[in-house]
């Protein structure tokens, strides 16, 4: 068989536990690694700067890791649909192989891609490798979906256990196929006018290698700790692979193996569960970006936007201690400690009454984990419209949750010693203020009843 087959790469960029890979190796024939950058699709949303900051370095390490085993990653730009269909015509391929994608628009593209290629006589196959349980598995007694976490979760823990992760290939054959690739630093991933990617390089080091090595050191050294210290943004504790998930330098399974090893995992591996909430969500939920998914909070009366408040809130200026912090440690290594992240939304939503999609972009633009699932469902969660969400009256209150998770005031020393000591608002005033919107949306007709 000596037709080649083309592994599309996408959000899964490692060789281990890569089932699209796997099969292309199994069929015997000579094997193309591609990866397209689509920004043009209909519906597909272009990546923030941190994001494409660490592709450009993922996509460095997964060629360097290819070349080694024999086969090298041909890198291409433009529509997906288009792309794909070129190359199989430039090769003669005879089979593509892809895991699956969740989002609306990816799967409308893979969708009309596999039935294209099928009709042309190809081979065309999709797997599952970036969660757990596939959105249709996981429902309800009635065959719905669920919309609250602790009985979704409790579903996924009842099905059968997630597969074993595949074994990482020692070669490939590959290196003889010719057809033209982009070099990858022509795609301008990395800031260079100017360039404000040195935290970056200071905190991470992407591709899968290092992937591995974390989580290692997690489950080595603190798991231990993750149920007692998991909410102290000072402790160091949390695993820092949601960007290894993210960009798929690490499988879940991998990770819910590995962890599942290790006693006292039970609290970390919910988190796992969490992220696949949000994509079984996003699933149903397409616009989960855009739109409010409890539909009541249409009626929120945002007030006109305070240019000057949303970029304090982004740089780090509020005057309010964990905030800034936090806004900062985020601009600085493209990351934010989890409870902090929920401190830092709150604030915007709930103090400043600036509208959460404000902030869900600013963090899909410097966050190098935000994903189209995760990003906006943990917005919605903050600001009371999402599935499963924190109840409207649930304002964070930045003082307080410094003095329980901060006390010795350690990670607001680290982040933000020299920022301003006026806050730009009243925090109960505001809170007053959010409370009495709130009540609006509580007296609102809900549109469809």
């Amino acid at each position: 068989m000596s037709a080649p087959s083309v592994v599309w790469f996408r959000d899964d960029l490692r060789l281990a536990d890569n089932p699209a890979l796997r099969a292309a190796m199994d069929r015997g024939a000579p094997v193309i690694a591609l990866f397209v950058l689509d920004e043009e699709s209909p519906g597909v949303r272009p990546l923030g700067g941190a994001s494409k900051w660490w592709l450009h370095h993922s996509l460095a390490s997964l060629g360097e890791r290819l070349r080694e085993r024999g086969a090298r990653l041909v890198l291409r730009r433009g529509p997906a649909e288009h792309v794909v269909t070129e190359v199989v015509a430039e090769t003669g391929a005879g089979a593509v192989y892809w895991n699956r994608r969740y989002g609306r628009a990816h799967r409308d593209i893979d969708s009309a891609l596999k039935s294209a290629l099928r009709e042309q006589g190809l081979t065309v196959e999709s797997f599952a490798a970036s969660l757990l349980h596939e959105p249709w598995t996981v429902t309800t007694g009635s065959g719905t979906h669920y919309s609250v976490f602790t009985p979704f979760w409790r579903a996924c823990l009842a099905l059968p256990a997630p597969r074993s992760p595949l074994p990482e290939p020692r070669e490939l054959d590959g290196a003889d196929v010719t057809v033209r690739s982009d070099d990858l630093d022509a795609w301008s991933l990395l800031p260079t006018r100017p360039d404000w990617a040195g935290g970056l390089r200071e905190t991470w080091e992407p591709g899968e290698p290092a992937a591995r090595r974390q989580l290692r050191h997690f489950l080595t050294h603190d798991l231990p700790d993750y149920d007692r210290a998991r909410d102290e943004p000072a402790a160091g504790v949390t695993s820092q692979l949601s960007p290894r998930l993210r960009w798929g330098e690490l499988s879940p399974y991998t990770v819910w193996a590995e962890a599942t090893e290790v006693d006292g995992s039970a609290r970390f591996l919910s988190e796992l569960g969490w992220r696949e909430f949000a994509w079984h969500t996003l699933y149903h939920f397409p616009d989960l970006a855009t739109e409010n998914l409890r539909t009541e909070f249409d009626a929120f009366p945002w007030p006109g936007l305070d240019p000057q408040q949303l970029d304090a809130w982004q740089h780090g200026e509020t005057g309010v201690p964990l905030v800034d912090a936090g806004m900062r440690e985020l601009w600085h290594t493209g990351f934010m400690h989890n409870r902090v992240r929920m401190v830092t939304a709150s604030f915007l939503i709930k103090n400043l009454l600036i509208d959460w999609r404000l902030g869900e972009d600013w963090f899909w633009d410097t966050l190098v984990d935000a994903d189209e699932a995760s990003n906006p469902f943990n917005w919605q969660w903050v600001a009371g419209s999402g599935a499963d969400a924190a109840p409207y009256f649930r304002v964070f209150n930045p003082e307080l949750q410094a003095k329980k998770f901060d006390a010795d005031g350690v990670y607001v020393a680290r982040w933000a010693a020299d920022a301003p000591t006026e806050p730009i608002v009243d925090l109960k005033a505001t809170r007053a203020a959010a409370l009495a919107a709130y009540d609006e949306v509580k007296r609102a007709p809900v549109p469809g009843r």
